[in-house]
């Protein structure tokens, strides 16, 4: 017998000892993949005590390691078994009355799983404020981005083709596109049953004209500011999918899951119970995903298919058909004294609301009551309109109003300083809120630090130094 043999021999009598038995089982239940390699979870925290003390603290995101190394998860990442892409396709038209919509050559397409229009949409209308929104237009378009049909297809590619064989009959209608051409009485209605003017609000106080009469001098100006794309990273996504129990859920980058839920079951005629809405990692909102757009189109498409469908807006479609900054049009009349302090303000302000409401009763109340600006002001009226357009909906944005009125009294105050030759520096500090000013909604402002903020700001950017 050669030493090979033999040293065999030994091994299988060595493996029969009870410890190697047991070692040799153990080496059969290890996993049969090697385990996740673990990145460095050395994440700084307060001490105990400062838990709850954010201020002088780092604060860390905690979703911050994860971007970093490319793990969080979004839409784009998303996908499921069996899982259809939808496109929906745009009127392309401002304002139109919608007499024929053909989708039959789309249907004969192979790939494509289902198609729907407006009069399949249980309850046709939804928004934040006002419900003047269709999902899908059905009798009539109101602005370019209107979506009047959609389709679900195993590929994007088939949906995009799909979605360019809907033929849709207009009847073309008069459309206005300027905010102050809409308030007039003849001007054209963009939407039949009501005003172009669909809210205002004004605020009063003291006596403007005694204000503007005891002025020195009175300075005007009309101030305009313009709508503002959001244009997040990521574009508005979401993917719909029902259960056997007729319960859907729909995972998307809604900013505001509760309000959209609620929009989502009103829409579909359906209790909330049976909605589930999952807020995906959020690729960029700045408050352009404050509401629902597509997603009771993909709950419809999914309910038709039994399938899942995911939608992804284009880039084009992220202009065309998602809100943005209202514009506004601002005037201002603003009467002070010689040494710039100011008596009187008389504001109007008129914001383009685009072709529905969304936030914009909300944003023209914030605009209202800031337009003013930090400043104590004893006389003063301001009136202020929200108006239809056949143009895209403007809604939240980083501010909802206050950098539109901001950009307009604080350029006036520039005027006033280099007309009467004062710094606009000193003519804020004059003019500034102080402990225990009273706003203009009548509110008693404390913890006022305006004048302190501006002294500061001035002494670390070294105005005096810059200033002749």
């Amino acid at each position: 017998m050669n030493e090979r043999v033999k040293l065999q021999e030994a091994d299988r009598v060595e493996a029969k000892t009870p410890e190697d038995l047991r070692r040799a089982d153990e080496d059969l239940r290890l996993p049969a993949i090697a385990p996740r390699e673990q990145y460095p979870i050395d994440v700084r925290a307060p001490e105990a005590r400062e838990q709850t003390n954010a201020v002088g603290q780092r604060a860390t995101r905690p979703d911050n390691r994860l971007q970093g190394l490319g793990q969080l998860k979004y839409i784009a990442d998303f996908s499921f078994p069996g899982m259809l892409f939808a496109r929906i396709k745009r009127a392309g038209i401002a304002a139109a009355r919608i007499v024929r919509i053909d989708t039959s050559a789309a249907e004969a397409m192979p790939g494509v799983m289902a198609v729907l229009t407006g009069s399949e949409i249980p309850v046709n209308s939804f928004g934040p404020s006002y419900q003047d929104q269709p999902v899908l237009a059905q009798d009539r378009v109101f602005h370019a981005g209107d979506g009047v049909a959609a389709v679900a297809a195993v590929t994007e590619q088939i949906a995009e083709e799909a979605v360019e064989r809907i033929v849709v009959e207009y009847e073309p209608l008069p459309a206005v596109f300027d905010p102050i051409e809409a308030m007039r009485d003849d001007a054209v209605r963009v939407h039949e049953d009501g005003s172009n003017i669909y809210t205002s609000k004004t605020i009063r106080k003291g006596d403007i004209e005694k204000g503007f009469a005891d002025s020195y001098r009175i300075f005007e100006e009309t101030f305009r500011t313009q709508m503002v794309e959001h244009v997040p990273l990521e574009p508005h996504a979401a993917i719909a999918d029902w259960d056997a129990n007729g319960r859907v859920t729909i995972w998307s980058t809604l900013g505001r899951i509760t309000l959209g839920r609620a929009d989502i079951a009103r829409t579909l005629k359906m209790p909330m119970s049976r909605i589930r809405i999952a807020g995906t990692i959020v690729g960029g909102n700045f408050g352009g995903k404050n509401e629902i757009t597509q997603e009771p189109v993909l709950a419809l498409l999914s309910k038709k298919t039994g399938r899942p469908v995911k939608g992804t807006y284009s880039r084009e479609e992220e202009f065309l058909a998602t809100t943005t900054r209202h514009p506004f049009i601002m005037d201002y009349k603003t009467g002070v004294t010689k040494e710039g302090r100011i008596l009187a303000r008389k504001i109007r302000l008129v914001l383009d609301g685009g072709a529905y409401c969304s936030w914009s009763e909300t944003t023209l109340g914030k605009a209202c009551i800031l337009s003013s600006g930090p400043y104590k002001v004893e006389n003063l009226l301001v009136e202020a309109f929200a108006v239809y357009t056949n143009k895209t909906m403007t809604g939240a944005m980083r501010g909802f109003g206050a950098p539109q009125v901001c950009f307009a009294y604080e350029s006036q105050m520039d005027d006033i300083a280099r007309a009467l030759d004062i710094d606009p520096l000193e003519i804020r500090l004059r003019n500034a809120f102080d402990e225990g000013a009273i706003s203009p909604t009548g509110q008693v402002l404390h913890s006022v630090v305006v004048k302190e903020s501006l002294a500061k700001a001035a002494e670390r950017f070294g105005w005096e130094a810059r200033t002749p």
